[in-house]
This record gives structure tokens, C-alpha cells and sequence, in this order.
């Protein structure tokens, strides 16, 4: 076979391998929203989840907001005291941070802290053939184990986000005012003539969509996980790679729209 046949074999077998994988994604998600409003609704698995993805990330959220804010502040300070526009470091920092450094940021913080754990969980779980045992019971795995993740995930990204953009406006405001000399009433004043509810409705709705995006990749490449350590192994690494890379894709299509 020439060169040439080969390198479109391989290029066909990839293009059908992504088709099919999209469309079985697409179908689990379905699946998994589909069985949303019917019982049982296990309330108790969702805070437990919330309480895995939301609150046991927050301390990595302070830290990362706030040093975000920071070096953010430190940079657009300079660049803008070139021109004379230093009082306009408040409104920079606050939108930079709420419409795409906090959502982004802090999706990609929960994606290598809990998406990766979920993936892996749960991949064990299918190895050690607890699902098949759930199923054995009459308990819908989809019920037990992927929508209160994905409810917990809805719930967590964007209060993990608020936080993220909270302290990061903070830690603005400690280069800002407490190192550069900038006025306190400056700094405030002008986030709140600069800012509207548009700018915090785009930032809600990436963080909702985020939220989506992590915990069904991770469920759902850790529900199909092949066999083995190495199986999960795969599986987690590619729930990450997956996940971050969506993010990112994800967030150039969302803004195109919301700021057209």
C-alpha cells in the first residue's frame, strides 16, 4: 500500500474513531439528563458531592484567585501607568477576572483536583465490578453515581467562581492600593461604573456550562474505563487532557456569542 493510502487510512480511522466517540458521549449525556426528573432522588449523594467538588477545592480557589489578582494587577499597572491611566486598574482587573480568568482558571483547578478523582473513582469502581453489582440490586448506576455529580458540579463551579473572582479583585486591590499608592475610592469606584450585570451574567453562564463540561467527561470516561490499573490510569489521564482542552475550546465558542 503507498504512503499516501496509508496516511489516509489513518486519518479516516481517526476522523470515525472522534465521530463515534462524540456521538456516544452525546448519547450518555442524553441519557443522564433524560433520567434527571424521576426518582429516587438521592439528595444526601449530592451534597456529598458538592461537598467533594465545591468545598474541598475552595482552599486551591483562595490561593489561586488571589495570586491571580495579584500578578494580574502587578502587570496591567505598568502598562497602564505608561499612558496615564492607572484608574482604570480597578475595572481591568475586575472584568479580565469575571468574564474569563475566573471561570477559566478556576474550571481548570477543579478539573486537576476533582474531575480527575471522579474519573478515577469511578473507573475503579468498573473494574471492580461495583457498578455491575449496582445494577444487580435494581439501582440505576446513571442514578447513584453520574447524576449527583453532575448536579453538584452545576451547583459548585459557579459559587467556586464567585469566590475566585471575589479574592481575586481583593488581591488586586492589595497590589493596586497597598503597593503602587493607588486610591482605595479609585480603584472601587470605577469597578462599579465599568461593570454591569451583562459582564456577571457572561461569567454565570461559563461557569455553568464549565460545571457541565468537567463532571460529564470525567463520569463518562470513567464509567467506560478499560480494564486494569492501566485501563483507569488511561482513563483519568484522558478525562483531564479532555476536560481542559474542552474548557478552553469551549470558552472561545461562548464568548464569540455572548459578545456578539
Amino acid at each position: 500500500m503507498s504512503p499516501i493510502l496509508t496516511l489516509f487510512r489513518i486519518i479516516g480511522a481517526f476522523v470515525i474513531f472522534v465521530i463515534g466517540e462524540t456521538g456516544r458521549m452525546g448519547i450518555f449525556l442524553a441519557e443522564v439528563v433524560f433520567l434527571i426528573p424521576f426518582p429516587p432522588y438521592l439528595f444526601g449523594r449530592v451534597i456529598k458531592q458538592i461537598n467533594f467538588i465545591g468545598v474541598k477545592t475552595t482552599l486551591v480557589i483562595l490561593l489561586t484567585g488571589t495570586f491571580t489578582g495579584m500578578v494580574l494587577a502587578l502587570q496591567i499597572y505598568f502598562t497602564l501607568s505608561e499612558f496615564g491611566a492607572e484608574s482604570r486598574l480597578g475595572p481591568i482587573v475586575a472584568l479580565a477576572l469575571i468574564k474569563e480568568l475566573g471561570p477559566v482558571i478556576c474550571a481548570l483547578m477543579v478539573t486537576g483536583r476533582a474531575g480527575s478523582a471522579l474519573a478515577a473513582e469511578i473507573g475503579i469502581m468498573r473494574i471492580t465490578e461495583q457498578i455491575d453489582a449496582l445494577d444487580t440490586m435494581a439501582l440505576n448506576p446513571y442514578k447513584y453515581l453520574i447524576i449527583p455529580n453532575l448536579i453538584a458540579g452545576i451547583i459548585s463551579l459557579p459559587l467556586l467562581n464567585f469566590i475566585f473572582v471575589f479574592v481575586g479583585v481583593w488581591g488586586g486591590y492589595a497590589v493596586g492600593v497597598g503597593l503602587m499608592g493607588l486610591s482605595s475610592g479609585t480603584y472601587f469606584g470605577s469597578i462599579r461604573d465599568f461593570v454591569d450585570s451583562a459582564d456577571i451574567l457572561e461569567g454565570l453562564y461559563k461557569s455553568l456550562s464549565f460545571g457541565i463540561l468537567i463532571t460529564w467527561i470525567s463520569c463518562y470516561k470513567g464509567y467506560f474505563t478499560g480494564y486494569g490499573a492501566e485501563g483507569v490510569s488511561k482513563s483519568t489521564t484522558q478525562a483531564v487532557v479532555m476536560s481542559s482542552v474542552t474548557i478552553l475550546i469551549w470558552d472561545y465558542f461562548l464568548t464569540s456569542i455572548l459578545v456578539a
